[in-house]
């Protein structure tokens, strides 16, 4: 894998010389801009607004916009000149446990790579060190121009960094919670929970990208002259009137597609229907579902058993009498004629 940026790991007066390597890389399909007329590319160039001609890379530079539209012009020797120690150096400055870091920081992936035999030994300490403590170290470094909040932690043999966002780069979530009276009754907990139960876990193996793989199958097709496969059409979703229903659906439908029977794990009461009759209460003796299905196999087990023993009593008396009509009378003696 090739490094895209070389410098050390600076733990107390530890020096580790090391290589940044991307931990990621994206899979994703990437189109271009074309004219539909003709499919000629469509490209982006770079004009001057002054002399309103397009201009290379070479004459292109840095400027900040003021607040009153003036362009301030920031050089790369400004840049290089400011007293930044991290410039080369991923600077640990403490080792707190995992737990503390908020997962919304978590920005881009790196693995450090050792650099030379002399970087072996203090890198080697330094993942063991992470290991046995059960905590992850919190770093500065810069990179791309600008300094940046890292954590580092063991992946396998190897030391790995996650760059944070700054904490006052992650947005509070105020105003995005329902603003009004919501009450959750134990039952819909219990649905809840007997969902996840259901679902349980899941391999991240076996997770793959669908739309990726759709897309490719597409431009396969395009590409040898031939029609697109079309997607199927999509189920109609309708309104969810009831969260009590839609919770006992998802948990059938979760263990039909596990090829597991309802019956199989907890229990799923139905949801009182109204009729005319007043309602039973909720505590009352309401048999569930699956109890009136118990009992309903009971009774049919039961007449299985009567009419498989009546059926054995008519055969026992077939069988009887057939064997009476085989057994052999007696011979008669035949009667002299006279002359």
């Amino acid at each position: 894998m090739r490094s895209i940026w070389n410098g050390a790991i600076s733990f107390g007066l530890v020096s580790i010389p090391i290589k940044l390597v991307n931990a990621t890389e994206s899979h994703s399909i990437s189109f271009r801009q074309i004219h539909t007329e003709d499919g000629g590319r469509i490209r982006y160039r770079k004009f001057c607004e002054l002399e309103d001609r397009e201009v290379t890379q070479g004459e292109i530079g840095k400027g900040y916009e003021d607040a009153d539209g003036s362009i301030i012009p920031i050089t790369e020797e400004d840049l290089s000149s400011l007293p930044i120690p991290t410039a080369k150096t991923i600077e640990i400055v403490a080792f707190v446990p995992a737990d503390r870091i908020d997962p919304l920081q978590m920005d881009a992936a790196y693995y450090l790579q050792a650099s030379g035999a002399p970087a072996a030994k203090p890198y080697t300490l330094l993942r063991e060190a992470l290991k046995r403590s059960n905590k992850v170290a919190i770093a500065k470094f810069a990179l791309r121009g600008r300094e940046r909040l890292g954590m580092l932690r063991v992946v396998g043999d190897a030391i790995a960094m996650h760059g944070l966002l700054w904490p006052d780069e992650v947005r509070a979530p105020e105003g995005l919670a329902p603003d009004t009276n919501v009450t959750v009754r134990d039952k819909e907990l219990d649905l809840a929970d007997a969902l996840m139960d259901t679902l349980g876990e899941v391999d991240l193996e076996d997770l793959h990208d669908e739309y990726r793989e759709a897309v490719e199958e597409v431009i396969a097709a395009k590409a040898a002259g031939e029609a697109p496969p079309q997607a199927p059409e999509p189920a109609a979703g309708g309104k969810v009137l009831d969260l009590m229903a839609a919770l006992e659906n998802s948990v059938r439908a979760a263990r039909e597609s596990r090829g597991e029977e309802a019956g199989d794990h907890a229990e799923v009461k139905p949801l009182p229907r109204k009729t005319s009759r007043a309602a039973p209460k909720e505590t009352g003796g309401k048999k569930s579902t699956s109890t009136a299905k118990k009992t309903a196999a009971k009774k049919t087990a039961a007449s299985s058993k009567k009419s498989t023993a009546k059926s054995a009593q008519g055969a026992k008396k077939t069988a009887a009498k057939s064997t009476a009509k085989k057994t052999p009378a007696k011979k008669s003696t035949p009667r002299k004629r006279s002359a």
